[in-house]
């Protein structure tokens, strides 16, 4: 089974490309910037709070899906300046104070925005019996 994710809490793709997809027991969100679903437009601002709306963002798509950030089991991070490393970390930290999903963080160069994240969670639900 595969299904598309839209939400009207999540912000609307700006190219060709789905929001997230379910598919195999898992939620595959595309990269999220720190876009206000609301206007659809860019919310920028220190790297703290741009992490917030695009965690807020990924956190809309995986509800609607049927998962949580705590189903996240492998997250991506693209940094337009690595000196915001400690500082994003911060709120990672916040978000995920117990057992943070895996994580990948690379320096990339973005369009205005400081950050994208994309994800791999588990869907919420009965998980298979150990044998």
């Amino acid at each position: 089974m595969r299904k598309t994710i839209h939400t009207p809490d999540a912000p609307k793709p700006r190219g060709v490309y789905s929001p997230a997809i379910v598919a195999d027991g898992f939620v595959f969100v595309s990269g999220q910037g720190s876009i206000n679903p609301q206007t659809n437009e860019l919310e920028l601002g220190d790297i703290k709070s741009e992490t917030r709306r695009v965690l807020r963002n990924i956190q809309a798509l995986l509800v609607a899906a049927g998962s949580s950030l705590k189903e996240i089991v492998r997250i991506g991070v693209f940094l337009a300046d690595l000196k915001d490393f400690a500082a994003m970390n911060e709120v990672f930290q916040e978000v995920f104070p117990e057992d943070p999903p895996a994580r990948t963080t690379v320096g990339v160069q973005l369009p205005k925005i400081k950050i994208e994240i994309d994800c791999i969670a588990r869907l919420r639900g009965p998980h298979p019996r150990k044998r």
